[in-house]
């Protein structure tokens, strides 16, 4: 049966390691929190009491499609659909078409970012072979408006971040959620995380420095990884609550 996703895609790669999701995790935090109406893209009207958690659900969504048949990977974006309608229904106003591709470009985006920051440079290949996954999950979730090609996302993702992004109360609140759900110390490494990984403007909101201080532990983390020593890091760094669903996530398919 066809795969939504081909077997040897990096899309596979991407969403198959746990490592990489959580800095994809780790720059829509960010994003977010200053996107200037937050509360759509959580679906409820108000911050959220778990926002780690609401994340981390956004996150797995889109891994169960990446790892679905094709007629799978449609039925759980159609279940998405309903969910989101019964939200409308509930609140009695239509999600925006914005709300719905702000989330669809930070998945594309990050992905991006985030394996480059742990493997290697992509090229345009690959990155248009990413924009396609998540082009084909709008399409069918019927977004409005989306970039035709890679090309056309980039140009639109940039001035996205120049325009749709704002500083403001709610970034504060959830910031605060943010770090009374992970702790002093696993807040400071989110910082650090999104100083490494998100875009010059999501930097310039947050009044984040321009220079980020884990290179050097990324060096050691890849080291980690190859003695298989990776899993103790992560369970220092990461909140108990979170760590089996986590370990979860690894799920690294060959390539050819």
């Amino acid at each position: 049966m066809e795969n939504f996703v081909k077997e040897n895609s990096v899309v596979r790669e991407i969403w198959g390691k746990s490592d990489t999701i959580l800095l994809i995790f780790a720059g829509a935090s960010a994003e977010f929190a200053l996107n200037r109406s937050v509360d759509w893209l959580f679906y409820t009207g108000r911050l959220p009491q778990d926002p780690l958690g609401r994340l981390f659900s956004t996150v797995s969504y889109a891994r169960k499609i990446v790892f679905s048949t094709q007629d799978e990977a449609v039925k759980a974006i159609e279940n998405i659909n309903k969910i989101h309608g019964s939200v409308e229904s509930s609140r009695g106003r239509n999600i925006p078409d914005w709300a719905y591709r702000d989330v669809l470009f930070m998945l594309i985006d990050y992905s991006i970012r985030s394996y480059e920051v742990l493997e290697r440079p992509l090229s345009l290949l690959e990155k248009r072979e990413i924009f396609d996954v998540f082009y084909r999950v709008g399409h069918r979730m019927h977004i409005k408006d989306l970039p035709e090609s890679f090309e056309q996302f980039v140009l639109i993702r940039k001035n996205h971040l120049e325009q749709h992004l704002h500083y403001g109360e709610s970034s504060k609140a959830l910031y605060k959620q943010y770090r009374q759900h992970l702790g002093w110390f696993r807040y400071r490494l989110l910082i650090e995380t999104q100083i490494l990984i998100t875009p010059k403007k999501v930097r310039q909101l947050m009044a984040f420095r321009r220079l980020p201080l884990l290179h050097p532990g990324i060096m050691v983390y890849k080291m980690s990884r190859n003695l298989k020593l990776d899993w103790i890091l992560k369970s220092l760094l990461l909140p108990s609550a979170y760590q089996k669903e986590i370990r979860s996530l690894d799920h690294v398919p060959a390539r050819s």
